[in-house]
């Protein structure tokens, strides 16, 4: 591959960009800045992600077409139920994630409380430019979920399919990654769990393709690129959890002190009122 196949990435200083959203659910922020380098290089014009929980992938997408002034609509399709394998919860994570999104991406972003195969009848064929597959990772389940979708994929159409390198349990990603690569071309990010990029469309080009028809030692170098912006990421939310919880304590430690304080003064006010006391009946 030729310099001329490099990808220039001083021309997408929004991969530098502190991402807005970083929860607790921490699986995925180490490909923020990719997600943000992917919405500027490829504009599309609309985004589908299959499986959100906090939002903290989607509202990255959502930051970056806010942040680059892109036409594209948005959709975020989820039960918010939860699963044996992330684990099940209450309304109040869908709720919490409404109240932050609505405000900030409302007018060109749609959270869609429906399972998969309902919210696909939703999208007309070829009319998805970019999805992000990322639900239940049995093999059987990804792999119906990732064939049901593909039609809708547009002709410059990219999907993105997480948990590429997971391989405890019954986690099967990585089975149908390794399929989808002797018929696609394919891009893989090791970190974070591993992220597949997948040529949908027949019209994919620019720096997108450039990615994809990277040669060993080009990707090896873009992965090391994206994983080392990636672990500033993890390191940024790391620093907030630890500020929280050296806050927490300080707070603690304050109502501890106080109550000593307070403890003290009722001491000191019992001795005073003894003395008096003492003193009267003398």
């Amino acid at each position: 591959m030729d310099k001329k196949a490099r990808i220039d990435f001083s021309n997408y200083p929004i991969i530098f960009d502190a991402p807005e959203r970083l929860t607790d659910i921490t699986s995925w922020h180490g490909h923020i800045p990719f997600a943000f380098f992917i919405v500027q290089a490829l504009k599309p014009a609309c985004f589908v992600e299959l499986g959100t929980h906090r939002g903290d992938s989607y509202c990255a997408v959502c930051q970056a077409v806010d942040t680059l002034g892109i036409a594209c609509r948005c959709h975020a399709v989820d039960r918010w139920k939860g699963d044996a394998q992330a684990g099940f919860y209450n309304d109040d994570v869908l709720d919490e994630l409404k109240r932050y999104h609505d405000a900030r991406y409302g007018p060109f972003s749609t959270l869609i409380q429906k399972s998969f195969d309902d919210a696909v009848m939703d999208f007309p064929d070829g009319s998805i430019d970019l999805l992000h597959v990322d639900g239940f990772h049995r093999y059987e389940v990804v792999k119906h979920d990732v064939m049901t979708w593909l039609p809708k994929m547009s002709a410059r159409g990219v999907m993105l399919i997480h948990d590429t390198q997971v391989t405890e349990g019954d986690f099967g990603v990585w089975k149908l990654w390794e399929e989808l690569s002797n018929g696609y071309e394919t891009f893989e990010f090791i970190h974070s769990h591993g992220l597949g990029i997948l040529r949908a469309g027949d019209d994919v080009t620019g720096d997108i393709q450039r990615l994809l028809e990277s040669d060993n030692y080009y990707r090896r170098f873009i992965q090391h690129f994206f994983a080392a912006l990636g672990e500033n990421i993890v390191n940024r939310r790391q620093v907030q959890k630890l500020t929280t919880s050296v806050t927490t304590l300080q707070n603690m430690a304050t109502v501890h002190r106080r109550m000593i304080e307070s403890k003290d003064a009722i001491i000191e006010k019992l001795e005073r009122e003894g003395n008096t006391t003492s003193e009267e009946q003398g």
